[in-house]
């Protein structure tokens, strides 16, 4: 029986979904992006979940897009045209883009080896990122003629300046884990031992915060960016008065003046 190219496992309220092509590095094909989207549709429409994680299987994350399948294989028949891969894009990266930037609960990217080209894209559009030590990230779009997709032309500049986006997209060098976390990439490197343990303990811990808050954080941050200083303001307004009438808010300012634990509900 083959096995599945993505594996899907509950513990509390984290949902954990691990790519599972170990043999190709994780590498993505367009079924497999076709699963991963359906797997965070169907994590953002379960109430159970508060906190989705993201890893790969084996001695990879994400080796980037798999040439060989069928929508992109540069290998042509006589008379054959090559593909089109903005289709490719249309058709799964973009909604897949899209769904985790979307997601009603906060996303990690557990980075355990090799992230490149988009599986290197997927993890950074994630909330919070770890990295084993020996993780390192790599665009190596440029090395096969292309340019960052899965959103890594909006998410580079933006997490780490122009001047060193360019770099990591016009060179194609391989960054380490370390480094990613010292120029801001990246939330935390940790020891490869560790990364899974890691992984599940702040998932766990962010499952009992106000995650509706926290995704609507996202959604700020995302949209001031576009905006001038008093628009941005309006937008503080706006959410912030959304919130101040949740079941979180309320809860939490309760539980802070009576002085207990807050125990939030919000999705």
């Amino acid at each position: 029986m083959q096995e599945p190219q993505l594996l899907s496992q509950q513990d509390g309220a984290v949902r954990t979904l691990t790519l599972n092509r170990p043999a190709a590095l994780n590498a993505f094909t367009s079924g497999l992006l076709a699963e991963l989207r359906e797997a965070l549709d169907a994590a953002a429409g379960d109430a159970s979940v508060r906190c989705v994680v993201i890893t790969g299987a084996g001695r990879a994350f994400c080796a980037g897009q798999d040439l060989s399948d069928p929508m992109v294989n540069p290998d042509l028949k006589p008379g054959e045209s090559p593909k089109d891969i903005g289709a490719l894009l249309d058709g799964f990266y973009i909604p897949l883009a899209q769904r985790v930037r979307s997601m009603p609960v906060p996303v990690i990217a557990a980075v355990n080896g090799v992230a490149a080209g988009a599986g290197a894209n997927l993890a950074l559009g994630c909330d919070l990122v770890l990295a084993g030590n020996s993780a390192s990230f790599i665009q190596a779009f440029a090395k096969i003629g292309l340019v960052p997709d899965c959103g890594g032309s909006w998410l580079l500049p933006r997490l780490v300046g122009r001047a060193k986006a360019l770099q990591l997209a016009l060179l194609g060098e391989k960054l380490p884990a370390a480094e990613a976390q010292a120029i801001g990439l990246i939330y935390k490197a940790v020891p490869d031992e560790e990364l899974a343990a890691s992984a599940q303990a702040l998932a766990q811990k962010i499952s009992q915060m106000p995650v509706r808050a926290m995704a609507q954080t996202r959604m700020a941050f995302d949209e001031a960016g576009l905006l001038d200083f008093d628009d941005a303001l309006r937008l503080e307004a706006v959410t912030q008065s959304q919130l101040g009438f949740s079941a979180d808010y309320l809860e939490g300012a309760a539980a802070f003046l009576q002085k207990r634990a807050p125990k939030f509900s919000d999705r």
